[in-house]
This record gives structure tokens, C-alpha cells and sequence, in this order.
């Protein structure tokens, strides 16, 4: 987060945006949201530069990942935007916490998290 040569906050992506239109984020919402940037905001803004969206919930200040809806990261939020806005960019599930369960249930609850907030 305070290396200035990573692309992690919205003034580096921003940098990179202004070299070529041809540049595209590969916008991780938990590491965004850890390094204290607001997902959902940027978003908004930069719709059209984002090819996709690693999901993950996680703890603000460089914190931890988290099972999802257990972290600061608006998973819920950036998904109803998605859905709402129609914004054609592709959402991937990002399993890193460490869960109770094997990789498997844990995947099939952050899917289940997901379809709670698109009903």
C-alpha cells in the first residue's frame, strides 16, 4: 500500500489510465479495500477500465481476509452495482480466508452469499 510502484490505490490506477485507453483494471475489492479505497466508488467512475472484479471480503488498514459479510469489504454492495448499472464486468470469486469448512463449502458459500444479494 505505501509502495509507490504497486498499483493499489486510486490515484496509481489512475496513473496508468492516463498512459492508454487500452489499459484495464483487474480490480481486487478486498486488497482495495485493505488499502483503505472505496470499491464501489471506483467503480462507479471507472466502469469502463475495469475487466474484472476479484471478490473477497476483507478488513480495512491492510487487514485480514475474511469469510464473506464478516469483513469490510461491500462484496454485496459491488454486486448489487453490477447488477443494477449493468455493467459488463466479470465477478470472480477469490477464496482466501481460512474457513471452518473445505474449500468446496466455503466456495459454495460465498456463491450462496451471492445470490442472497442479487435476490
Amino acid at each position: 500500500m505505501t509502495d509507490p510502484t504497486e498499483v493499489a490505490s486510486v490515484e496509481s490506477f489512475e496513473r496508468l489510465f492516463a498512459m492508454s485507453r487500452q489499459f484495464k483494471a483487474n480490480l481486487d475489492i478486498g486488497h482495495f479495500v485493505a488499502g483503505n479505497n472505496d470499491p464501489v466508488a471506483f467503480i462507479r467512475k471507472y466502469h469502463d477500465r475495469i475487466s474484472h472484479l476479484h471478490l473477497k471480503d476483507r478488513r480495512r488498514d491492510n487487514g485480514p481476509n475474511a469469510p464473506w459479510g464478516q469483513g469490510e469489504t461491500p462484496v454485496a454492495d459491488v454486486l448489487r452495482l453490477l447488477k443494477t448499472e449493468k455493467y459488463p464486468i466479470i465477478a470472480v470469486i477469490e477464496y482466501e480466508y481460512m474457513g471452518e469448512g473445505s474449500a468446496i463449502e466455503e466456495v459454495n458459500n460465498c456463491v450462496s452469499y451471492m445470490r442472497k444479494a442479487l435476490a
